[in-house]
C-alpha cells in the first residue's frame, strides 16, 4: 500500500529558511528579529489554515512587513522637485553628513573650550559664505516658518503691506494671508491682482507699518496686462522690505531667468530674504533667513525661534549641501537631453532583448516644487502601456512615472544613472502580455 498524499502543511517553509531570505533578513536590521519573526509566523499560520499556498508564504510575509519610514522611490515623473516625493534628494555628501550626525555631535559645543557654542555654526557659516551680501543668516525648519518668524518678530500687532496679486496659496490648502494673520499681524492689501505700483505701496505706509512684503509667485504666472513693483523700487520707501523668494536659489541661474536669487535680491535692497532649503538649493527641508544683521538678531532672539529651530541632522545636511553645490537637483535640472535619450534607448533595447516592447518618446520635464512654472526642460522617456503604472508604483523599489494619453512615461532625468538597471528589473517583474 503506497503512501498517502503529503499534508500540504508540511510543505510550509521553515522559520529559519524564511528568516534567511535576503529581504526578510534585511528587514531584521531596521525592524528587529522579533517583529520580523512574528510576521513570518503569521504567514505560516495562514498557510496551515489553507489561506495561502506554501509557496506564497514568503511573498505574504514580505508584503506584511511594516514600513519603518518613508520608502525610497525612483522618480521617473520628469518633475525635478516633486513635493509628494520630498522635493530635493540629498547629495551623497549630505547623506553621509546626516548619517555621521546621527550620534553625539558638537552641535552646540566648542570642543576647544568645552563650553556651549552657537548652535549649528557650521551650517550658518557655510550659508553666510555662500551669500556674502547677507549681513547675517538664520535657519528654521521650513520656508513658511521663516516667514512666520519674520512676521511675528517684526509685525505682530502692526501691518504688513503686500500686493493683492501676491497673496498666494502655497499648497495643500495653506494660504499666505492665513499664515501671516496667525502671527497677530494685520495685512494691508494694495493694488490689484494684476497691477500694483510703487504709489500703491507708498500710499499704504504709516506708523503701523511693520514691513513691506514682496512675494515671488513661484507656482503660477500672471500674463497680459500686468505690472509689478520690484525690490529695488520698494527699498526706496524707507521701511524694511521682506522678500520671500521661495525656491532657495542663492545665485542667479541662466536656466531660470525669472527665479529671483538671494544674492541679487539683497543687493537690490531687501532687508530680509526668506527661502526654502529643499528646493533649488538641493538641500534638506529648512527655512533660510538672510539679511540685515540687526533684523536677523531680533529674529534669532525671539521666543518663537526656539520652537522653529532645526535639528542636528538638518544642520549637517545643509552644511554639506552648501560646501558641495553639485547636488542631484542641479544635475537633473542641467541634464543633457542627448545623454538622457541614449540612456532611454539603452533601456528600451535591453527590455526588447528580454521580450518587452517599449518606445522612446520625447518628453517635457518641469522644475516642480512650486518653482519656475514657465520653464520646460526638453527630455526623453520610455513609453509603456498604462497597465504598468500601478505595479511599478507599488513594487520594490517603487518606480513612479506619469500617465499621458493611455501610456506610462518613465523619464530618467531624475533617476540616477546607476539605477537604470533597477528600472529595468522593475519593469520585468510586471507580468508580460503572454
Amino acid at each position: 500500500m503506497g503512501d498517502g498524499p503529503v499534508d500540504p502543511r508540511r510543505r510550509v517553509p521553515r522559520t529559519d529558511t524564511l528568516l534567511a531570505d535576503p529581504v526578510l533578513a534585511a528587514a531584521t536590521v531596521t525592524l528587529g528579529r522579533d517583529q520580523v519573526k512574528a510576521v513570518v509566523s503569521h504567514a505560516q499560520d495562514r498557510a496551515r489554515r489553507g489561506e495561502l499556498k506554501p509557496d506564497e508564504v514568503r511573498d505574504a510575509a514580505v508584503a506584511a512587513l511594516p514600513t519603518p519610514g518613508p520608502r525610497v522611490v525612483l522618480n521617473a515623473t520628469g518633475v525635478v522637485l516633486h513635493t509628494n516625493l520630498g522635493r530635493a534628494p540629498l547629495s551623497s555628501a549630505a547623506v553621509a553628513a546626516v548619517v555621521a550626525a546621527a550620534g553625539h555631535t558638537d552641535v552646540e559645543l566648542d570642543l576647544a573650550t568645552g563650553r556651549r557654542a552657537r548652535r549649528g555654526r557650521g551650517a550658518l557659516d557655510a550659508l553666510a559664505a555662500a551669500v556674502p551680501d547677507a549681513g547675517a543668516v538664520h535657519v528654521v525648519n521650513n520656508g513658511a516658518a521663516a516667514l512666520v518668524l519674520a512676521a511675528t518678530a517684526l509685525a505682530a500687532g502692526r501691518e504688513i503691506v503686500v500686493s493683492r496679486g501676491e497673496l498666494v496659496e502655497i499648497g495643500d490648502g495653506f494660504r499666505l494671508p492665513d499664515l501671516l494673520e496667525s502671527t497677530g499681524a494685520r495685512l494691508r492689501e494694495v493694488g490689484t491682482t494684476n497691477r500694483t505700483t510703487l504709489a500703491d505701496y507708498a500710499a499704504a505706509l504709516g506708523p503701523q507699518t511693520g514691513f513691506v512684503l514682496k512675494v515671488h509667485p513661484s507656482n503660477f504666472r500672471v500674463i497680459g496686462f500686468t505690472s509689478t513693483t520690484g525690490v529695488r523700487q520698494l527699498a526706496t520707501l524707507g521701511v524694511p522690505v521682506v522678500a520671500d523668494i521661495g525656491s532657495g536659489l542663492l545665485d542667479a541661474d541662466p536656466l531660470l531667468p525669472d527665479e529671483p536669487d538671494a544674492a541679487s535680491t539683497l543687493r537690490a535692497g531687501a532687508a530680509l530674504v526668506t527661502a526654502s532649503g529643499d528646493k533649488l538649493l538641493g538641500g534638506p527641508q529648512a527655512g533660510l533667513l538672510l539679511g540685515d544683521a540687526e533684523l536677523i538678531d531680533r529674529l534669532r532672539r525671539h521666543p518663537l525661534a526656539r520652537a522653529l529651530r532645526v535639528d542636528k541632522l538638518t544642520l549637517a545636511g545643509l552644511a554639506a549641501t552648501l560646501h558641495q553645490p553639485g547636488t542631484p537637483t542641479r544635475a537633473a535640472l542641467h541634464a543633457d537631453p542627448g545623454v538622457l535619450r541614449e540612456r532611454v534607448e539603452r533601456l528600451r533595447d535591453r527590455l526588447g532583448a528580454d521580450g518587452r516592447k517599449a518606445e522612446v518618446v520625447p518628453a517635457v520635464a518641469v522644475v516642480g516644487g512650486g518653482g519656475a512654472p514657465g520653464v520646460e526642460l526638453d527630455s526623453w522617456a520610455l513609453s509603456l502601456p498604462e497597465r504598468y503604472a500601478a505595479p511599478l508604483r507599488t513594487g520594490d523599489p517603487p518606480v513612479l512615472g506619469r500617465v499621458v494619453r493611455g501610456r506610462l512615461l518613465l523619464d530618467l532625468r531624475c533617476v540616477p544613472a546607476d539605477a537604470d538597471e533597477a528600472v529595468r528589473q522593475a519593469v520585468l517583474r510586471v507580468p508580460g502580455d503572454d
